[in-house]
């Protein structure tokens, strides 16, 4: 498991920085572990930090007052949420709750103010983190508008495949049928119908416990 230092220069956003920027942000950062099913933050809560994954898988989701579910996205190791609540200065609109025991990097609201102010690389990435979410999120909401189980699980996987959200996923991936079910928000049973039709189809290999993906492009455009 890659360490806290690893993981803040190993990120896009750190790799601009200059030496002494690193250097502060990384004093200022702590790390925290979240057992399996534990919250990394809860909707309503005060938004303290811009959170980053270090090792494990957070589910970002929400939960109606009535109990209806909805799962957002899933975050690997190398990505990082949160951004848009800290700028907005709202409180946290979703959950994100650990899907499996995870560890998380916390970079304070005042430390993510003073890259602001401090650094136009990190404005930049900034940026380009906001619109590489929000073509998710409309990649999304089109996937569970009009396409089938097997597409929506195709696109789910081929979505985590986003070099400036999510840099360090790599071809094999560390995913249960129950994990890419939450994600995609089919059955676990559906979900294994799917995987195997799309593993039929040439475009990954099944194993206890993980999913190597063999034709990214071909995920992104199933179904289409």
């Amino acid at each position: 498991m890659a360490g806290l230092g690893e993981v803040i220069a190993g990120s896009i956003w750190a790799r601009e920085l200059a030496p002494q920027q690193r250097l502060r942000v990384l004093a200022e950062t702590t790390e925290r572990s979240v057992p399996e099913g534990g919250f990394v933050c809860r909707r309503g809560e005060a938004v303290e930090y811009w959170i980053g994954v270090v090792d494990g898988l957070v589910k970002i989701s929400s939960v109606s007052p009535e109990g209806k579910a909805v799962t957002f996205t899933g975050v690997p190791p190398g990505g990082w949420f949160g951004e848009g609540s800290l700028l907005k200065a709202d409180p946290w609109k979703y959950d994100a709750v650990a899907l499996r025991p995870s560890q998380v990097a916390l970079v304070p609201r005042a430390t993510f103010a003073w890259l602001l102010d401090s650094s136009i690389a990190f404005n930049r990435f900034l940026l380009m983190q906001l619109n590489e979410r929000l073509g998710q999120f409309i990649g999304m909401l089109e996937t569970d508008r009009l396409l089938d189980p097997d597409a929506r699980i195709a696109r789910c996987l081929g979505m985590l495949f986003n070099p400036h959200l999510y840099p360090g996923v790599e071809r094999r991936l560390q995913l249960s049928q129950e994990e890419i079910g939450y994600f995609s928000g089919i059955s676990r049973q559906r979900t294994n119908q799917a995987l195997r039709a799309l593993e039929a189809a040439g475009l990954l290999k099944l194993e206890y416990g993980s999913v190597t993906v063999l034709d990214v492009e071909g995920l992104r455009r199933y179904g289409a």
